[in-house]
């Protein structure tokens, strides 16, 4: 059976009423319509399209979890908190906002603001007008590097008179949006993202809801993938609980895993979809969690907190998570992985120094239970966010290309939303669709709706 888009959007909306047996290694089925590698935001989103259509899917996970880089953490803390991705973006166009809802999260807006401290004051209000007048600068002066031919890093286009303001300025533009420092990421790739001011958070979290919206879904958890055998024809996928016979895959893995030959590929991926991946590299952003209670830094509930700083060796507060006493110091790009590869120890140690140089050495003393979050340490991950490199906007394109049956998703393959998990859905949906269209399981109508990527797009900010 063929299904039209019109019927396909029609089923859609009652996959949650389908009972759907899951899957574990131990009676992993051997064949399918579709395998899906990978139980992130992308691979969920697929395995639920591909259900729509009441085609046979299976998606196998090498770690013990569904969410991939959203993970919530309800164990450590009385707080649940998000290891990963923190925030959804877009709520008019973002099918998960409505899904969190239909599925009984609650989700709510970010904070609007964020709050400057300069050594151990907080900034004054024309202060914080110098700040962001900065950042505006420096922001347009990428946009406008973006509207160039030639593609270069964004660091070069700064303006030179940020003054005092600089470092803040390429920590929140640079390693704090991307993972990667300023003078790493591509500034078309940086320009074209598309605006993401409008966040939106699920009170549960982020891992929450994915693992939610994969209940119904088949996932072999702690099943990884070793071997793809594919074709124009159909595919085969090896992991240590057997092999599966498909007509086609959809491969959700991130850019670093693809390119360290983690999945073997027979034949060869092309040597074009590796450049590409590689000039997408994960960048390196991580949390240090800590328990303050009695609110010592006297900060609100869900309170963003920077500095003044003269480099980029700094870090992004989150403080008083949903109104507890847990706090999150967020460190990235260069020196987030360069202190990520020191381990747990060190990042809590910069944490207190980072607490006190800020707020006095009392409050860093009220640190009580501690955690820290090491991406790019875990091995079916290994970063956090694709970011481009400079020259490396189109590989993104690239990337998304079908090599026979096999079908690229995840957020690097998405050209505006490359780094978040909007984009990881987006693009998880859409490698749906054209694995479906290639078994022939799918045909498009004259009611064709726009996904939340064909939908117009507001232009970056200015």
């Amino acid at each position: 059976m063929t299904i039209t888009r019109r019927g396909f959007l029609v089923a859609s909306a009652a996959v949650a009423a389908v009972p759907v047996l899951r899957a574990n290694a131990a009676n992993l089925p051997r064949e399918a319509d579709i395998v899906v590698v990978g139980a992130g935001a992308a691979g969920i989103a697929a395995a639920r399209r591909i259900l729509a259509t009441g085609r046979k899917v299976i998606v196998v996970e090498a770690a013990s979890q569904i969410g991939g880089r959203c993970l919530t953490d309800s164990t450590t803390f009385d707080t649940p908190f998000d290891r990963g991705a923190r925030w959804m973006h877009n709520p008019d166009t973002n099918p998960m906002i409505r899904l969190a809802r239909s599925a009984g999260l609650d989700v709510l807006p970010a904070p609007s603001g964020q709050k400057m401290r300069i050594g151990r004051r907080n900034a004054r209000a024309g202060e914080t007008e110098q700040f962001l007048a900065a950042l505006v600068r420096a922001n347009r002066a990428i946009d406008e590097a973006a509207r160039g031919k030639l593609d270069t890093s964004c660091a070069s286009v700064l303006p030179k008179d940020l003054g005092d303001w600089a470092g803040a300025a390429e920590f929140l533009l640079g390693a704090g949006f991307a993972g990667k420092d300023l003078k790493e990421l591509s500034a078309i790739d940086k320009g074209r993202a598309q605006d993401r001011n409008a966040a939106i958070a699920c009170r549960q979290g982020l891992g929450t809801l994915i693992a939610k919206l994969g209940e119904q879904a088949p996932v072999a958890l702690s099943t990884p993938a070793s071997r793809i055998a594919w074709s124009n024809r159909d595919v085969s996928v090896e992991t240590p609980a057997g092999k599966i016979a498909a007509r086609a895959v959809i491969v959700t893995v991130s850019t670093n895993v693809l390119t360290s030959g983690a999945i073997k590929f027979t034949p060869d991926i092309p040597k074009r979809t590796l450049d590409a991946a590689a000039k997408l590299g994960l960048g390196s952003y991580d949390r240090i969690m800590l328990q303050l209670p009695g609110n010592p830094l006297g900060l609100s509930r869900d309170d963003i907190l920077i500095e003044q700083s003269n480099s980029t060796r700094t870090g992004l507060m989150f403080a008083n998570i949903g109104g507890s006493s847990l706090c999150s110091i967020d460190v990235a790009g260069a020196f987030g992985r360069e202190l990520s590869e020191q381990g747990e120890k060190a990042m809590v140690a910069f944490a207190r120094e980072w607490i006190t140089k800020l707020f006095g050495s009392e409050a860093a003393a009220a640190v009580q239970k501690t955690s820290a979050t090491r991406w790019n340490a875990s091995p079916y991950v290994m970063g956090a966010m694709s970011a481009a490199s400079p020259g490396g906007q189109l590989s993104r394109k690239v990337l998304a290309e079908p090599i026979g049956n096999v079908f690229l998703a995840g957020e690097a393959t998405h050209e505006t939303l490359w780094g978040t998990v909007d984009g990881a859905w987006d693009s998880g949906e859409r490698a749906a669709d054209a694995a479906l269209r290639k078994i022939g399981a799918l045909k498009d109508d004259t009611a064709d709706v726009p996904t939340q990527s064909t939908k117009k797009r507001r232009a970056p900010r200015q």
